[in-house]
């Protein structure tokens, strides 16, 4: 450790590279393969190769030789069940999951917000055959993308939500003009209004959704409820309905979270 001030600590910088590893190992559950943990990682094959390897050794990770893809380990099972009991959202919320897919037909999800990013953490499958599937159970979006960080990030004051808008270069590239800083300036606006956010195919064309943010005891915007589906499920007249069953059931979540004494509200 270095006594200078400003300087990286060796030791947090790994710390850094692992956190980032590991968001990048299980954003998909069919597995994440070498290559794209190290396009992704911007850090070279053989540091990737060496630091999940590492984690595989402690059980974090696991490595599946017949397709060669990079999955969470048992360890992450362990430490979750253990974070469930302090932070009991997923507990609370999994009832509004159950009665909005069942009301709706859709598929319906709760996300976190982390940091810039919102992560799915739950997802309930609708009865409608015919489905999105644009987000499961450890996809990120950045604020702003997808319905869910629409709802949160409408509700984050106005000097929090200029500073999120800051796009580079290779956010650009990725999401495209139809997330430019002003059109999801717009997208905001309209949100603050309804109370509720639509994604109108924004991502991939034909797949909509729908979300509503969830607060802490701070009243900060920290989950947020959603559905998603293809366009014509999604139609104007509908979007009134939807949006009044998410704005309802995460209300009902608001107000369980901040109630005395419970544990886990923090995001």
């Amino acid at each position: 450790m270095t006594g200078n001030q400003g300087i990286p600590v060796q030791g947090a910088q790994v710390v850094g590279r692992i956190a980032l590893l590991l968001r990048l190992a299980g954003r998909n559950p069919a597995g994440t393969p070498l290559a794209e943990i190290v396009r992704d990682s911007g850090l070279t094959r053989p540091t990737v190769h060496r630091l999940l390897s590492s984690l595989a050794a402690e059980g974090i990770l696991d490595h599946d030789p017949a397709t060669h893809t990079w999955h969470y380990g048992p360890e992450i099972f362990v430490m979750g069940a253990v974070a469930a009991q302090r932070y009991p959202i997923e507990e609370l919320a999994r009832p509004s999951l159950q009665r909005l897919a069942e009301e709706t037909g859709e598929s319906a999800f709760l996300s976190i917000r982390r940091g810039a990013e919102t992560v799915c953490l739950l997802r309930e499958e609708g009865s409608f055959p015919i489905r999105s599937f644009v987000l499961h159970e450890g996809v990120r979006f950045p604020l702003g993308v997808a319905s869910a960080g629409i709802a949160i990030l409408a509700f984050l004051p106005g000097a929090e939500v200029e500073q999120l808008l800051v796009q580079d270069e290779a956010f650009v590239a990725r999401w495209g003009g139809q997330h430019s800083a002003d059109a999801i300036r717009a997208n905001l606006a309209r949100t603050r209004v309804t109370g509720y956010s639509v994604n109108p195919g924004l991502i991939f064309e034909g797949s909509w959704g729908m979300g509503a943010a969830i607060f802490d005891r701070a009243n900060r915007p920290a989950w947020a409820l959603s559905l998603t589906g293809i366009e014509p499920r999604f139609r104007p007249e509908r979007q009134r309905v939807l949006g009044q069953l998410l704005l309802e059931e995460a209300n009902r979540i608001t107000r369980l979270l901040q109630k005395p004494g419970l544990p886990g509200h923090q995001a």
